[in-house]
């Protein structure tokens, strides 16, 4: 892939300059014209992620989601392995090399074998995994943006527009959202009919599956100085009860309320969780098409490519819920029981952080979300193939590029050759040690539920 990209980018500079002679962004003057900053500005970069590079926005566009995409690269393969690291120094393993599925494997050998030491039996894990969407109000924006910048009349307000999503809606839907709990209501207080995300209050009482703040009538792993619970409950909690994961609630639910359409609180102001029938704002996990907000616009195919470029290279993912249930070794000392508590606490949030950033590293260069793909051709594989497509003179010849400003489209076709050719050759091992903690990590490392 690599090898094929550089030939690429000796394709794409003379295929652009031809026989014109130009001057350069950055370039002095020739025979008293003036230098190319003077006719354009500085020239733009991948790396600073400027958006100028062309002028032209439908190009700019592309180079703005790679700009996107390699700073998301670098920042989850660095948070990574800093995690993985603050994991060995905390069992005392040393890793001497890079972080792979070896080292990875080193790691969580250490966490088995802590717990072995100190549980009785296995841990039990829920785990409720990330959910990963593009960001649809990016490519309805960067849209009418392109298109104004390409001088088409705008006839609508993009603030307005949403569009046809193929996968999972998260966020406003204009017909039905079908799916098991759907339905999302922001809930300030309300007795919840679903399942409750958010905190629970149980003022008379009731089964906390999350930190129990108040009375616990059974052991509460952790108690304030005045004798009320601040962790996990194993009897009755009175108080309020912080959910780990969405489930039911007896009580009143703060935060969200997830039900199924055809439930009374499904109604008026709410978000969908799942197909939707209509039109979706917000999120969407799953191919999508931004609108065009002019009546007739020449650019609007060229401007729709790279909104959706902008918005899948944009894409996000939320943590994952988990909840880890455990018990102690009863003869364990209570020193020992305390340091180990405080220890999975910390694998704990640290693999919170590993999941979802693995989450959000799959989907970029897979297109898979949860193992099943979702995004086809994946964000990465789909910027290839467009960049792959700027190999001739007549791919440029639709854009608006000045003279002055061939020289950096140039460079920065160059800075995407090389961007592209290290996610060909780099992600696949990152991609294998992340999913090495993850499968670890949400089956309890070595058992689980």
């Amino acid at each position: 892939m690599k090898k094929y990209l550089y030939g690429l980018g000796a394709l794409v500079a003379p295929s652009l300059i031809g026989a014109m002679v130009v001057v350069g962004c950055g370039e002095d003057g020739a025979n008293g014209l003036p230098g190319g900053d003077d006719l354009c500005g500085p020239c733009g970069t991948l790396a600073t992620g400027d958006v100028g590079i062309s002028g032209d926005a439908r190009l700019d566009g592309f180079f703005k989601a790679l700009s996107t995409m390699q700073n998301a690269n670098l920042s989850i393969q660095a948070d990574f392995e800093a995690n993985i690291r603050a994991l060995a120094a905390l069992y005392d393993v040393n890793l001497t090399g890079e972080i792979n599925a070896t080292a990875v494997g080193q790691v969580t050998a250490a966490i088995e074998a802590d717990i072995t030491a100190n549980v009785e039996g296995e841990l039990i894990v829920d785990y409720q995994p990330p959910r990963c969407q593009a960001n649809v109000n990016v490519a309805v924006e960067a849209q009418a943006k392109c298109e104004v910048k390409a001088e088409c009349e705008v006839m609508v307000n993009p603030g307005e527009l949403s569009v046809a999503c193929e996968g999972q809606c998260s966020g406003g839907c204009s017909a039905g959202c079908t799916g098991d709990f759907s339905c999302e209501v922001e809930a300030p207080s309300v007795q919840c009919t679903g399942r409750c995300e958010g905190a629970c209050s149980l003022e008379a009482g009731g089964t906390c599956n999350g930190t129990c703040r108040g009375q616990c009538d059974g052991t509460c792993t952790v108690e304030n100085a005045d004798g009320s619970c601040a962790g996990e409950c194993t009897g009755e909690c009175q108080g309020t009860c912080e959910l780990t994961v969405a489930a039911e609630c007896s009580g009143s639910c703060t935060g969200k309320c997830l039900v199924n359409q055809g439930s009374a609180q499904c109604t008026g102001e709410v978000s969908c969780r799942g197909s939707c029938e209509g039109s979706c704002t917000g999120g969407c996990e799953g191919n999508f098409t931004p609108p065009s907000a002019s009546a007739e616009c020449d650019a609007s195919a060229d401007c729709q490519a790279s909104a959706k470029a902008e918005a899948n290279a944009s894409l996000e993912c939320t943590p994952p819920q988990l909840k880890i249930d455990y018990a102690l070794n009863a003869d364990a000392e209570l020193n020992a029981q305390a340091l180990f508590t405080a220890r999975l606490a910390e694998v704990k949030a640290r693999g919170i952080a590993i999941v979802q950033g693995a989450a959000k590293y799959e989907a970029l260069f897979t297109g898979r979300v949860n193992g099943a793909v979702v995004f086809d051709p994946s964000p990465a594989a789909a910027l290839t193939t467009s960049v792959q497509g700027f190999a001739n003179a007549s791919a440029f010849a639709r854009f608006d590029i000045a003279p002055a400003k061939i020289q950096c489209v140039v460079g920065a076709m160059g800075d995407a050759v090389d961007v592209l050719g290290d996610f060909a050759t780099e992600t696949s091992g990152t991609i294998q040690a992340q999913a090495a903690f993850v499968s670890e990590f949400t089956t309890g490392f070595g058992g689980g539920a």
